[in-house]
């Protein structure tokens, strides 16, 4: 039960189907806070206290701020399936590709300040931007396109590198014992359960803003 002096932190999530999206749910709803999702299907996910599921498009500002109209904070995972987007401009791939990734921002963006929304979680394929061996020169100029844009805004932004993820995860595995789990998901669903938690405490303490982070060692990766 909710304290009535607790303050509610709603929480827009852009990547529900993800693993980490998972995580991320099932770590919110532990804090007590709400969270909305936004999803293309509203059936994805099974209705559960504190979880709300509305349509949206990630690369139309309009319909981001009628997204986020309200929330405390937006969490964006731009490597996830399942991205919501209704955009005739934007293929719909499994996972949005660096180019994609960019107007995706964009659009966030300029859908936020619009809704006057300042809290941005970004979680993406980042690491580019720290290691100057990674080959990708299109993800590294979409990683820097999108940094800039956001030093250019008035969000509180801070970039997270995603974590590796794992195919087949739902928010029913990070409510579950260690004991119960399949041989062999107990490490990756710890991983990424520490990647939500740390940013669920960055979230209640508003740190590293205008950052850029990384919440698994590099022995984990």
């Amino acid at each position: 039960m909710k304290n009535a002096e607790t303050p509610v932190v709603k929480v827009v999530l852009y990547g529900a189907m993800s693993s980490l999206g998972s995580a991320l749910m099932a770590e919110m709803l532990h804090r007590q806070h709400e969270v909305i999702a936004i999803l293309d299907d509203l059936t994805a996910l099974a209705p559960r206290p504190g979880l709300r599921a509305k349509t949206g498009d990630l690369f139309n500002a309009e319909r981001v701020k009628q997204s986020v109209a309200g929330c405390s904070a937006v969490i964006c995972l731009l490597d996830a399936p399942g991205l919501p987007f209704a955009s005739e401009h934007v293929e719909k791939t499994i996972v949005p590709g660096p180019v994609e990734q960019v107007l995706a921002v964009d659009a966030l963006i300029d859908g936020m300040q619009a809704a006057g929304i300042t809290r941005l979680f970004l979680v993406g394929d980042f690491e580019v931007l720290d290691d100057p061996e990674i080959e990708d020169q299109l993800q590294r100029h979409a990683a820097e396109e999108i940094r800039e844009a956001l030093q250019s805004s008035t969000l509180h932004w801070t970039l997270v590198n995603a974590p590796h993820s794992v195919p087949g995860l739902t928010i029913e595995h990070f409510s579950r014992v260690s004991s119960s789990l399949e041989p062999g998901l107990v490490e990756p669903i710890e991983r990424l359960h520490r990647v939500a938690v740390g940013v669920a405490d960055e979230l209640r303490l508003n740190l590293h803003v205008g950052e850029h982070v990384n919440f698994v060692a590099t022995s984990e990766q």
